[in-house]
């Protein structure tokens, strides 16, 4: 009993597992959207689950008379699951739900996840994910549904009490690479050329023994010319060798 509802429970600290506690979501395809928490329940916290024991029988007994015309449930339905054992489906849970009573809950209704060192103000969704530690409220109700007859567990508000390991499934990039460390820098590469950017021409290599482009219009400076031998014909005998006569 909690806050005077005996079907109506505060739940000690328990670990949060498949949190779709901001975006409702089906459980089946085509059905209808909703919030919903599955709840991990340490078995050595015997009052939560004596106070869930007592709400489902209090259900129970409500549904007797306004759900289910008198007739009780031979074997009564309920949402307590053993995580040491194995599923509806009778696959074995997951080893997170070891040592755990395992409920899951939901809500049409969005419900309100707020801190414990603030409970008037909401979490922002990236606060909220499966793995995290709460205290939440619940209360269980008779349905019957296609003939099935059972107690089913309402979601009401969440109570985040501490962080925990994500249950998401999927391992992070940094415990992935862990101890890896950065690339060492690549080893020059001799006698291959950089790459240039698409589109953009190489520089040119330089070319040996041709002249440098000038201007257009503009004359090309004159190449030296050998030194000139001021006297190429003298015989050194004083005579010109053209005409004959002494120089």
């Amino acid at each position: 009993m909690y806050q005077n509802d005996p079907m109506k429970v505060l739940t000690g600290e328990v670990r949060l597992s498949y949190a779709n506690l901001t975006t409702p979501r089906a459980a089946q395809q085509g059905g209808e959207p909703k919030y919903s928490v599955t709840l991990l329940i340490p078995k050595t916290d015997v009052k939560t689950k004596a106070d869930i024991d007592a709400a489902i029988n209090a259900a129970a007994n409500e549904a007797l008379t306004k759900v289910w015309n008198g007739a009780r449930p031979p074997q009564l339905a309920t949402p307590v699951w053993d995580g040491d054992g194995v599923r509806k489906s009778g696959v074995p849970f997951g080893d997170e739900c070891k040592g755990h009573w395992v409920i899951t809950a939901s809500t049409k209704n969005k419900p309100q996840v707020v801190g414990i060192d603030n409970i008037n103000c909401e979490l922002s969704p990236a606060d909220i994910y499966s793995g995290m530690y709460a205290r939440v409220t619940v209360r269980f109700f008779g349905y019957s549904n296609s003939g099935n007859k059972g107690v089913g567990c309402g979601l009401g508000n969440v109570l985040k009490t501490r962080d925990g390991e994500p249950l998401s499934g999927q391992s992070s990039a940094a415990s992935d690479f862990a101890g890896i460390g950065a690339s060492p820098a690549a080893a020059p590469a001799y006698g291959v050329p950089t790459p240039v950017a698409y589109g953009t021409a190489p520089a040119a290599a330089p070319a040996y023994g041709v002249p440098t482009p000038v201007a257009y219009g503009t004359a090309p400076a004159a190449a030296p010319q050998p030194p000139m031998n001021t006297a190429p014909w003298n015989s050194g005998n004083g005579i010109n060798p053209i005409t004959g006569q002494p120089m």
